[in-house]
């Protein structure tokens, strides 16, 4: 009798690329992808290492405010994760916010753009995931953090909610809403970075375009239910099919 075949990974063979990879969630993604059969390159802030070692293929270094030097390497993935962000924790000073809204919000936003117009040239991602947090309906316990996660939710969901379909289909958006997971942001998180990693590609496997993972019951009643008003306003208030 023929065996049955092996299902193949939806991630065998594409070129991933991570940023924030140095922190506990960029490694666990790395690691699940690099399993599931995929080449990840790693966006780094810091100094890149100087060889390709474990789930890491490639090696970028890369500095808010000059993203678009990134474009001719994002040329080349098929999927990229914004994953990079900080986290001043009680820290409310101009300083603090200004670092906050560029890391978590604005960097986010200009690589999202820079992806959309690689799409209308039929090169670069065909997929881009951010991690917005749980932190774009609940309290953080850091204003600065709460805010510039919000700003980037709300700027993604707006964006999501206008495209035309064919920008849907040449680049599809996957927003990441995770609750509290150990890092170095997060020492106290209750879930672990792995699992968090192996659900968030579950979920995508499936098809997700809003991804959850959280203890909390309630994201998964709040989240769908913003997201939804947001499409909502953003439609109803639309003058142009941008």
């Amino acid at each position: 009798m023929p065996q049955p075949s092996k299902k193949t990974s939806p991630w065998q063979g594409i070129q991933v690329g991570i940023t924030g990879v140095r922190g506990s969630l960029g490694q666990a993604l790395a690691q699940r992808f690099h399993e599931a059969g995929a080449e990840v390159t790693g966006l780094t802030h810091g100094q890149p290492a100087s060889c390709a070692a474990g789930p890491i293929k490639h090696w970028l270094s890369w500095s808010c405010g000059q993203e678009h030097l990134l474009e001719p390497q994002l040329r080349k993935l098929d999927l990229l994760v914004l994953n990079h962000g900080v986290n001043p924790q009680g820290d409310q000073s101009i300083d603090a916010l200004d670092k906050a809204l560029e890391v978590n919000a604005l960097s986010v936003w200009r690589l999202l753009r820079i992806c959309e117009q690689l799409a209308g040239d039929g090169t670069g991602p065909r997929e881009v995931w951010v991690n917005t947090s749980e932190a774009e309906i609940q309290p953080a316990v850091s204003p600065a953090y709460e805010v510039s996660k919000r700003l980037i939710g709300q700027l993604v969901s707006i964006r999501g909610a206008v495209r035309s379909e064919e920008e849907r289909s040449r680049l599809v958006f996957r927003k990441l809403v995770l609750g509290p997971f150990r890092s170095t942001l997060n020492p106290i998180g209750v879930m672990n970075a792995d699992f968090v990693a192996g659900q968030i590609l579950f979920q995508a496997g499936l098809g997700a375009r809003l991804i959850v993972v959280t203890p909390n019951p309630l994201t998964f009643v709040l989240m769908p239910l913003s997201e939804l008003a947001r499409w909502l306003y953003s439609r109803v208030l639309n003058r142009r099919d941008r």
